[in-house]
């Protein structure tokens, strides 16, 4: 697929806004006192939560180097396109993956603000790919040229 300046600039912003998301998520929301909250509230044992409070970090930090990613589509390379839905449509899960009780625990820890960062770089994702994917069944249409947007 090739890249319209209006994809570009769509999915550059919010691979920006995502890294800034899943960072602040990452490691200001998410910390060792509200995995154990939510543990808790699920009815688990909380001997785990350090290892999965480790878990949880690092397939954070996994997404925020996949929206990263992201940013190089200002530079028009038609390779990123599959790599950058990629982690977008996985990125969109995390409203099915995390359990509802971190979910929870951030909003009793933080209030709404807890679970911000997580509904916009998860619901954006949701978004961003059904963008993307429309962009690209939308590019066979004609030949040639990219089909804008």
């Amino acid at each position: 697929m090739l890249w319209t300046p209006k994809i570009r600039l769509v999915t550059v912003l919010c691979s920006i806004v995502f890294v800034l998301g899943t960072t602040l998520q990452n490691y200001v929301i998410i910390d060792l006192d509200l995995i154990e909250a939510s543990m808790r509230l699920k009815g688990a044992d909380t001997a785990d939560a350090p290892t999965y409070l480790s878990a949880l970090r690092l397939v954070g930090n996994v997404f925020i180097v996949g929206n990263a990613l992201g940013l190089l589509v200002w530079f028009g390379w038609r390779w990123l396109f599959w790599p950058v839905l990629a982690f977008n449509v996985a990125q969109a899960f995390g409203v099915f993956v995390v359990p509802f009780e971190v979910h929870r625990a951030a909003i009793a820890e933080h209030g709404w603000p807890g679970v911000l960062p997580s509904l916009v770089t998860d619901g954006g994702a949701v978004i961003l790919s059904i963008v993307l994917i429309t962009a690209y069944v939308r590019s066979f249409r004609r030949k040639g040229d990219p089909v804008r947007l």
